[in-house]
């Protein structure tokens, strides 16, 4: 049950709370805070509100107490086994996700999981209703949510609801193949602002309003109708960043540089050394990186005596039968490559299925010569963003496939479409051999930009954007933000 007693001005809504539960030697339980962006950008603009965190906590069955962890009010939703099989194993990731990451694997359709979906999103709703304070503002984030805007203003019509999407928006010729596409999109038009990675995301969105509900679109303001609550919505882009400050902190610190001097002795002081960081999933082109690898050890290219590649495959949705599999041909290239070209003492792959902390990662990256971010498909990937944070040496290459969501703001990278096998060799090659001079040209630009767009950046901007997007949308509201995207673009 909602702590009704309480009530906040703010309230932010995503599939987990921040935190993940931890229990030690002694039995007790800890709640430790989870490391990443959105964390990190949560944190600031919680401070000094009046605001809480509604998620599930993580285990399933009775949801604990709403308390305190990490300097924010947490107050945990519940889930059952069955509604985290069916809603989020299910619907979220067996449905949504193919079809949001242009159906690089086929999506499953069951009614059963719809309507979990719908239960979970109502429950969520709720929970909300309850804890919000009379007008205040909610934040609800990403795919798993996206009806709990149009739930959650037919039970507080006063709130201020905004959305944002830390994935791709698809385009209307893959999102129509949802049997339920026009419950989605009606969910989402409960929300005040949506907000999205990319202008195209955004205009996907807009496309698909106009097509499946027939709704006016003008400009990026959706008129809906009264049927379906008689307000107008706003979608546009607000692209997600990296807590720059916090990175470019850390990696100055001599027990980083240490760190990352040890790595690179570890495997032999390569010439050469790669680094790809992803989640084990197949949107992120793991395996399209490691034939491009393998084929340039087999080419004579790169020596395998003297060049490294790290992966790192952070364990992800190990239930569903598309990551088991990717899995095992992720280990199996590994292995050849490692049979076929490392000499001792100098690996030419390293494989961690695991996942690292802040410091570790700090220190990988600088380490790495080039980093690989090679994703199919990607909403923003922000391991990129990092990357470029902690290279305050202003060395290091980046090497981002153009379907990721930075690739509209990181144009100084070493750009590659990742189904292009000749064109990642070549491009990882350019990468490797790019003089120090032209390397810092390009990170010296990268680092500009991500300093200027950080976390809090865009934190503001969408909170901006939301206070600006009343039912009918103040001119000035809408020039503020879209001056602030036009000086994004050209930065």
């Amino acid at each position: 049950m909602a702590d009704t007693a309480v009530r906040y001005d703010f309230v932010i809504a995503a599939n987990r709370l921040p935190v993940d539960r931890v229990v030690g030697e002694d039995g007790q339980v800890e709640w430790h805070r989870s490391p990443g962006g959105l964390v990190t950008a949560m944190e600031s603009v919680m401070s000094g509100r009046d605001g809480v965190w509604v998620g599930w906590a993580g285990e399933p069955g009775e949801a604990p107490e709403p308390f305190d962890e990490a300097g924010m009010r947490l107050h945990p939703v519940p889930l059952s086994e069955d509604e985290i099989e069916g809603y989020y194993e299910g619907f979220c990731n067996d449905t949504l996700w193919p079809i949001y990451h242009d159906v690089i694997v086929p999506a499953q359709f069951h009614r059963k999981w719809w309507n979990q979906y719908r239960e979970v999103n109502e429950r969520f709703a709720r929970t909300l209703a309850e804890v919000a304070e009379q007008g205040a503002t909610v934040w609800v984030h990403d795919y798993q949510l996206q009806l709990v805007p149009a739930f959650l203003r037919q039970l507080r019509p006063d709130l201020r609801i905004g959305w944002f999407d830390h994935i791709p928006f698809p385009p209307v010729e893959l999102f129509g193949q949802l049997p339920w596409r026009q419950g989605i999109l009606e969910g989402l038009l409960g929300a005040d602002f949506l907000g999205f990675q990319r202008p195209g995301d955004a205009e996907n969105f807009l496309r698909a309003c106009r097509r499946y509900l027939g709704m006016t679109v003008k400009g990026d303001v959706i008129h809906v109708g009264k049927a379906t609550g008689g307000h107008d919505v706003r979608a546009a882009a607000v692209p997600i960043s990296v807590d720059f400050a916090s990175m470019d902190e850390l990696s100055r610190r001599p027990e980083v540089k240490k760190r990352a001097k040890e790595i690179r002795e570890s495997l032999g002081n390569p010439s050469a050394l790669l680094l790809g960081i992803d989640r084990l999933d197949y949107t992120k082109g793991i395996r399209h990186r490691l034939k491009a690898y393998e084929e340039l050890l087999k080419d004579g290219s790169l020596d395998g005596a003297d060049t490294t590649f790290i992966q790192i495959a952070t364990p992800s949705r190990e239930r569903i039968d598309a990551y088991i599999d990717l899995r095992e041909h992720v280990e199996g290239a590994v292995g050849r490559i490692n049979g076929n070209y490392s000499a001792i003492g100098s690996p030419a792959m390293e494989y961690l299925h695991q996942g690292y902390g802040r410091e570790e990662l700090a220190a990988l990256f600088l380490a790495a010569d080039v980093m690989v971010v090679t994703p199919l498909r990607d909403g923003m990937n922000l391991v990129a963003k990092e990357y470029i944070a902690c290279r305050h040496d202003n060395g290091g290459a980046l090497l981002l496939s153009e379907f990721t969501g930075a690739a509209e703001e990181l144009r100084e990278a070493f750009m590659v479409n990742p189904h292009d096998i000749i064109g990642l060799k070549r491009t990882i090659m350019d990468a490797i051999n790019a003089s120090p001079q032209e390397r810092s040209r390009r990170m010296r630009a990268l680092r500009r930009r991500v300093r200027r767009h950080d976390v809090q950046h865009w934190a503001q901007a969408f909170l901006a954007a939301l206070e600006a997007a009343p039912d009918k949308p103040s001119r000035q509201g809408q020039q503020t933000t879209r001056d602030a995207e036009r000086r994004s673009q050209e930065d």
